[in-house]
């Protein structure tokens, strides 16, 4: 054997680590086209069908339609009053937005309960007292919730609790950025100071 040809555990560790990075690199490139095989070819990403007209019981006990947001812009999130932590957080982000609006902005946003067996329009009310008074709460019949649901893709399932009859509601978090006509502009980012997210509203009154 040649002086020289032996490897340091330097150099063959190095080596050794090479092969897995391309071993790697190989791996999430077969997978990436395994993705791209599986997705249908008709699904436009970037302009998704999102929302569409409703009807649901407020917070004062009056039917609200799509009709009724007609001609402001307003944002759509769906949670529900027993949520521990983020549907509050969400809202407390929408009011202060909306602060940074200002009162005579006609803007609003629909917070549609995901759980209407517990959510009348009584509870709504006075959960919502501690939040902006253009968030309007949204309940009803269990099916037409569904619906509404449906149209704007949201996941929504009941999870048991410890208790009997005790259970919380796993969904989608997105808050939904609707323009003056109820069509969906994209996903709202509540991530940032309010000044920010207000601006962008703003662009859309």
């Amino acid at each position: 054997m040649k002086q020289g040809s032996k490897k340091s555990p330097q150099e063959k560790a190095a080596r050794q680590l090479r092969v897995i990075v391309i071993g790697f690199a190989l791996g999430l490139a077969a997978l990436g086209g395994l993705v791209y095989a599986v997705l249908p070819g008709n699904i436009n990403l970037g302009s998704p069908e999102v929302g569409g007209s409703f009807t649901g019981i407020g917070q004062d006990g009056r039917t609200v339609t799509n009709a009724d947001l007609a001609g402001r812009p307003y944002l759509v999130f769906f949670g529900y009053t027993h949520c521990p932590d983020f549907c509050p957080t969400a809202l407390f982000d929408i009011s202060a937005v909306f602060k940074e609006l200002g009162p005579d902005k006609k803007v609003s946003a629909l917070f549609v309960t995901v759980d209407p067996e517990r959510d009348t329009p009584d509870v709504l009310k006075n959960y919502l007292e501690n939040f902006d008074p253009r968030i309007i709460g949204l309940t009803g019949d269990g099916n037409k919730i569904e619906a509404i649901a449906k149209t704007f893709r949201v996941y929504a399932k009941k999870i048991p609790g410890e208790k009997p009859g005790d259970y919380t509601v796993d969904h989608t978090g997105i808050v939904y950025l609707m323009d003056k006509r109820g069509k969906f502009v994209s996903a709202f980012n509540l991530q940032r100071p309010p000044q920010q997210s207000a601006r962008e509203l703003e662009a859309f009154l």
